[in-house]
């Protein structure tokens, strides 16, 4: 018998080219989760990077004010532990899926910021921030700045609990995630590679039974985002 109860994420939709100054844009929706998120192009590296004919790609992750039930501060002067571990979450997610010497000597910057938050606001950001990378990759390519694709994987993440019966869900909401028993935000690559599994048993510890199915389900959710995803980048 299926551990797996539902494995269909949410509607996924993926609105590009909404910032007319940005090198690459769009707004990604799961649900009733939406991110808007923007790529930024410079012509230089941080400082340890210089002069390795290498580039980079970072992010930086906020949640506006009115994103969640309750109004939350801004970030001015100093960013939480959450969103710095967010945002170094997103970026390292795209740097692995990136031949950085392909770049060049330029860097990337992705900017997500939470619109509507009702779970998964990380995931979200990672499965947009690829849309928004690959479509400043093709800007730069159809410009003759890049010679050859940096890109070497496509990257989607999805999050998966386990609820009070046991059962494995994909793409959480906030009521789902605040009363699942496990949490977990998956990242992986289109070819089936993981690139990063976050697993908290917030309740009822999961059994290693059930953590195949959590990665069995995010495989399976995933398809559905991976082809969402190609139909924004390539129109």
């Amino acid at each position: 018998m299926s551990l797996i109860e539902r494995e269909t994420p949410r509607e996924i939709k993926f609105t590009t080219d909404i910032n007319p100054y940005a090198i690459g844009s769009v707004i990604a929706e799961f649900g009733n989760t939406k991110v808007h998120i923007t790529a930024s192009l410079e012509e230089s590296v941080p400082s340890f990077l210089r002069g390795k004919g290498q580039g980079w790609v970072t992010a930086e992750y906020n949640m506006l004010p009115s994103a969640t039930h309750t109004r939350s501060r801004r970030e001015r002067s100093k960013v939480s532990g959450r969103t710095q571990e967010i945002q170094r979450l997103i970026g390292r997610s795209l740097r692995s899926v990136m031949d950085l010497e392909k770049l060049g000597e330029r860097s990337i910057t992705l900017d997500c910021d939470v619109l509507v938050a009702d779970g998964g606001t990380r995931t979200t950001s990672i499965s947009g921030a690829y849309i928004a990378l690959s479509l400043a990759v093709k800007k730069l390519m159809a410009s003759g700045d890049l010679k050859e694709n940096p890109i070497n994987q496509q990257l989607g993440a999805i999050s998966i609990g386990v609820n009070k019966n046991g059962k494995i869900i994909a793409d959480l909401n906030y009521e789902e995630d605040s009363t699942c028993d496990t949490d977990m935000n998956i990242v992986m690559t289109a070819d089936g590679r993981f690139v990063e599994v976050q697993g908290t048993a917030e309740g009822t510890p999961f059994t290693r039974e059930q953590m195949d199915a959590l990665l069995d389900c995010a495989g399976i959710s995933l398809k559905t985002v991976f082809e969402k995803q190609n139909q924004a980048i390539n129109g």
